[in-house]
């Protein structure tokens, strides 16, 4: 059975009118049944990062490395069970050095990378002694020589995106610098590097920088690391005669102005990459970066206020006004770089508030909608009677250490995550891709997060998030200003489930038809829910679901 229900799980579904039978029942509350449990090797299923069907896509630019969605209806309707001998996640702090063996028994990294203290076995533990491959010794020492050149502490740098990060150890130690790393590498032949990051609490993606711009708004991060991430900055081929400096221009896009640049490893004074070092450093001189320092293998950049290219070689020019420079879903990579105009000086560093102030400021950006100053201190204001509420009368274990990794799946200007700001949480933020473009205003914050259309599966591993939070989950699967839906809140609900760690929580706020059709449909994916009146004084027709994820697993008759 399981060698022909992993085709039958990876190809589709039996008969797509039978899935549209079995969703319409779902959705009316006909179906008493649970969904039933996906194969025993659809454990780690991650349905838009699926090597078996990527891998016969062209390699041309890594494409084949990127998401690539199947269809609804060829995807199977059924939960994903947890692995053999899978226990409820170590806690954080404890988690950033030590996780289970048996939650993801993935031995190759510890193998292949463990002489460069990247992560060992040992008993029923993997250990992470938190080095890489550019500072087996850990990022420690690594980050500390960093700070001679970047400031590291005192809040100016708070939002960071680390490319190509194996188990996130450099991230996972800048946590306690008070800095926010989103962490990102492929599904690669590591097995598992961001399924290893997330399950140790540190803030992690599945994700490849390939033919279409990364799905974060422009002028992001204040610092962006690549240490060994073999991104070709300045080549799309090793056989290229030219430079195409595409990637460095991608870089450029998401850092904010005045942000810093590091880039460790080849080709960095590396032996026999002379040409590319040569090129590196010709892009970032005709995008007017600062050059900081060489430090060995490692450059650091500043990036300026403003700059105009100057006549260079890789044909670098401004982009047009039509270009949105946070339009980043499904959006081919271009070759011009944005301007930074003298609005954009409002936001970059030395100019907008240091951590945490910059938290509970409201920033320029907010005014891509009208009024979005007063809009952004109402959100904020809210979210805080909210949270409270949530702990206070709904119980929900936020600031315990059963919660670490948190999702909110339409975080608008992220009120929600800055409400659980002392709580020992990170949040991803996702910011719909159909709805207004407010992802640059939570990074204005400190926060982090992506765009995502939640009509499609999201690029993590399946258990990787302790608590997920949705207000007006039905705004997520129709068309704008209409009530016609794009997708059905099954396959949403299937998709959160796939996400949620057993024993993980899901707050799900919208109006009451809306909450009742959904917690019809909760005891199908196995979750036990109650249906909660909205906190007082607070506007609007809405109900509250709170719902546990129960901790079941693959009897061996099933697998």
């Amino acid at each position: 059975m399981a060698a022909s229900g992993r085709q039958a799980l990876l190809v589709s579904t039996s008969d797509p009118k039978q899935r549209h039978r079995l969703v319409a029942l779902l959705e009316l509350g006909r179906h008493h049944q649970p969904i039933e449990a996906c194969p025993a090797d659809s454990v780690d299923h991650m349905p838009c990062e699926d090597p078996r069907r990527n891998s016969q896509l062209s390699r041309e630019m890594n494409f084949y490395r990127e998401r690539h969605c199947p269809l609804p209806d060829e995807m199977p309707l059924c939960l994903i069970p947890p692995p053999l001998g899978y226990k409820i996640s170590v806690h954080w702090p404890e988690s950033l050095h030590k996780i289970w063996h048996s939650n993801m028994p993935h031995n190759k990294i510890a193998d292949r990378k463990g002489h460069q203290g990247w992560m060992k076995e040992q008993g029923p533990y993997f250990l992470f002694p938190g080095g890489g491959t550019m500072f087996p010794d850990g990022a420690a020492p690594y980050i500390e020589k960093l700070g001679q050149y970047i400031p590291i502490t005192g809040g100016t740098i708070r939002t960071a995106l680390d490319m190509g990060c194996g188990v996130a150890s450099f991230g996972g130690s800048l946590l306690s610098e008070g800095i926010l790393t989103l962490s990102f590498a492929p599904r690669d032949s590591h097995k598992a590097q961001i399924q290893f990051a997330l399950e140790r609490g540190v803030p992690a993606f599945v994700l490849m920088l390939g033919t279409r711009r990364l799905p974060f708004p422009a002028f992001a991060f204040d610092f962006i690391h690549c240490s060994r991430c073999l991104i070709p900055f300045t080549a799309y081929s090793r056989n290229a005669t030219f430079a195409d400096a595409t990637y460095f221009i991608e870089v450029d896009r998401m850092l904010r102005p005045g942000g810093y640049l590091v880039i460790s490893g080849p080709p960095v004074q590396w032996p026999k990459q002379d040409k590319e070092w040569a090129d590196l450093q010709a892009v970032a001189r005709a995008l007017c970066y600062e050059l900081i320092a060489v430090d060995g293998n490692t450059v650091i950049w500043k990036k300026p206020d403003s700059c105009l290219p100057n006549q260079n070689e890789f044909g670098i020019e401004l982009c047009d006004e039509s270009n949105d420079p946070s339009y980043a879903w499904y959006f081919k990579l271009k070759k011009c770089v944005t301007k930074t105009s003298s609005v954009n000086g409002e936001y970059a560093i030395g100019t907008i508030p240091k951590w945490p102030d910059r938290l509970i400021t409201a920033p320029s950006r907010a005014l891509v909608l009208k009024n979005g100053i007063d809009l952004f201190e109402a959100d904020t204001r809210r979210w805080e009677r909210r949270v409270a509420y949530y702990k206070n009368t709904l119980n929900v274990k936020l600031g315990t250490p059963a919660i670490r990794n948190v999702m909110d799946m339409n975080a608008f200007f992220g009120g929600f995550a800055a409400a659980v700001k002392s709580d020992p949480v990170w949040v991803m933020n996702v910011v719909p891709a159909r709805k207004p473009l407010t992802l640059d205003v939570i990074y204005d914050r400190g926060l982090i997060g992506v765009y995502h259309d939640w009509c499609e599966p999201f690029s993590t591993y399946p258990r990787t998030y302790d608590l997920i939070h949705v207000s007006g989950i039905e705004s997520l699967i129709k068309l704008p200003g209409s009530s016609k839906s794009r997708c059905n809140l099954v396959d949403l609900m299937v998709e959160i489930d796939r996400m949620l760690r057993p024993e993980g929580t899901v707050v799900i706020r919208d109006s009451p038809e809306v909450i009742e059709k959904v917690a019809r449909m909760a005891h199908a994916v196995r979750w036990a829910a109650t249906i909660n009146d909205k906190e007082p004084n607070s506007h609007g027709r809405e109900n509250i679901l709170v719902a546990t994820k129960t901790f079941w697993q693959l009897t061996s008759s099933s697998s």
